[in-house]
This record gives structure tokens, sequence and C-alpha cells, in this order.
């Protein structure tokens, strides 16, 4: 079934996520109608489910494909290679994965993406800055006390409203179809950097803390972070911050034509608007 992008829905997964939300907002802006799913919604849409996709899919312009919990798991490729299968045969081709960066599962998810016939983009992150704000580290902020396990490398943390602006683009204008943007932020950073950032944006004593990865892997499990995450949290910390991301790309300036946000930015602008309880 063809529907007409003009006035046909773009399908959003995981619209309430980190990414997923700001996207949503900044179609609304353009109003753009879009359809948010996740197990909860009216439509609802579930990756474990896949009877529960094409209902989502049904009279969708495109879809933002964000996979839960990463791409990195087992079975990720051949989820998305299914999906985009899905999507093509109810006549949506446009298609935009969110994926992470020096991850070989997810390069597989990319490539079985660039393989279905899909007019597809791929935003390849680096680690979101708002992982400080709005997810695991967020509690640590709001305690005065980071830890990490040792020996991670320093990254380029991306503000989501970045990649929030280069899936906006991508899905308002043809020209970035079967583009691959790498988006980092412009300055290489260690989790202690970014902490000390965040410390002079909001005015609070933060403390941090490196302690070996299985100590850190104990005391999440303990504080009754689900096992499923705790090991996903490892394999990260482990292998994506092993320093095989110690490096810059453009991938937003070649999307928006303008640098990405730097993390000095991102602080003052999440303490300001009382992320962190300021």
């Amino acid at each position: 079934m063809h529907t007409n992008p003009h006035t046909a829905p773009i399908l959003l997964i995981g619209g309430n996520g980190k990414t997923g939300s700001k996207v949503a907002q900044k179609l609304a802006g353009k109003r753009i109608p879009t359809r948010i799913v996740s197990r909860s919604t009216e439509i609802p849409f579930d990756w474990h489910t896949p009877d529960t996709w094409a209902s989502a899919l049904e009279g969708t312009s495109a879809a933002y494909i964000t996979f839960q919990p990463d791409l990195a798991v087992p079975g990720a490729v051949e989820t998305i290679e299914a999906f985009a299968s899905v999507a093509l045969s109810l006549g949506v081709k446009r298609l935009i994965l969110l994926s992470g960066r020096g991850e070989e599962e997810a390069q597989r998810a990319e490539q079985a993406l660039q393989n279905s016939g899909a007019d597809w983009t791929i935003v390849r992150a680096s680690w979101f800055a708002q992982n400080f704000s709005e997810s695991f580290l967020h509690d640590a902020i709001m305690e005065g006390q980071v830890t990490v396990p040792v020996h991670i490398a320093t990254e380029p943390f991306i503000d989501t409203e970045d990649i929030a602006d280069v899936v906006v683009a991508a899905l308002s204008d043809p020209a970035h179809i079967g583009k691959l943007y790498e988006v980092t932020g412009p300055k290489l950073l260690s989790f202690e950097e970014a902490v000390s950032e965040i410390a002079s944006a909001t005015g609070k004593n933060i403390k941090y803390q490196q302690v070996p990865l299985d100590q850190y892997a104990e005391a999440a499990a303990s504080s009754g972070v689900p096992e499923e995450l705790v090991s996903l949290i490892m394999f990260l910390f482990s292998t994506v911050l092993d320093g095989r991301n110690q490096n810059i790309c453009n991938g937003v300036e070649q999307a928006l034509g303008r640098p990405a946000t730097d993390f000095t930015s991102y602080a003052q602008r999440a303490a300001l608007s009382g992320a962190w309880g300021v």
C-alpha cells in the first residue's frame, strides 16, 4: 500500500526515548505528523513481537528506528533485517537507523539495512552527552559521586539535540538518502573531565572515582540494575570505550552544515533547564 508522503505520519520507534522524543518535538514544530510507538501505545510495537510491526508501519511514510536495548545485543541484525523487509512490503521505503560507533554487531545491522532495498540513512553516534542528565549517570551526578570502571578511554560525547537535528533533516530532504553520518561532539573528553564540566555548570561538588570493572558490575547488580542492562553496560564500558572511538567525526557538519554542539554548552544548557535539580 503506498501512502501520500505529505500527509502520512512518520513512524518513531522509541519516540519517547532520548533521541526519539526530540525528533518528535522537532517534527511537530514543522507540522509533520508522527506516530510514536512503544509496547504501551495504542498501536503497540515490540521488537520481540514481530506481529506488532505491520500495524505500526501501516499507513506511514517513513520510519526512524531506534533498537532496544542496543544494536550490540545478539539477534539485533536479524531483527533489523526482518523489520526492513516488513516495511518494504508495506511500501515504507524511507528508513533511518540510529546506530552506535565501534560495535561490530551494530555495523552488521547497518549493512543489513543498506542491503535491504530501502531508501536508508544511518546516523552512527558516539556516547550521548545526555547519559549524564537523562540516563544511568544522572542519579550519580545528583548524589555527587560518579563511579565508573577503570581504563575507559576519552569520548567525543554527542548532544542528542544534534542527533535529532540530523534525523529531522534526513526525514525532510531526500538528499540524505544513502548517507551514513558518523556523528560525534567536537572534542574528546575523559569521563572525569565531563564530570568536572558538569560540576562547574551546576556549582555542585561532584566526586569522581574509578573502580575495577567486575567491582562496578557487582555494585550495579546489587543496586537492582537488571542483569541484561548490567551486561550491556559492561560491554559498552569494556568494548566501545576501549580506545577504538577516540577520534572525532564530522557527521553533524556534513548533514547540517554547522559544527556539533560542544560538551560545555550541553552542560550549561542542561544545568539551566534544571536537569540536575539546580
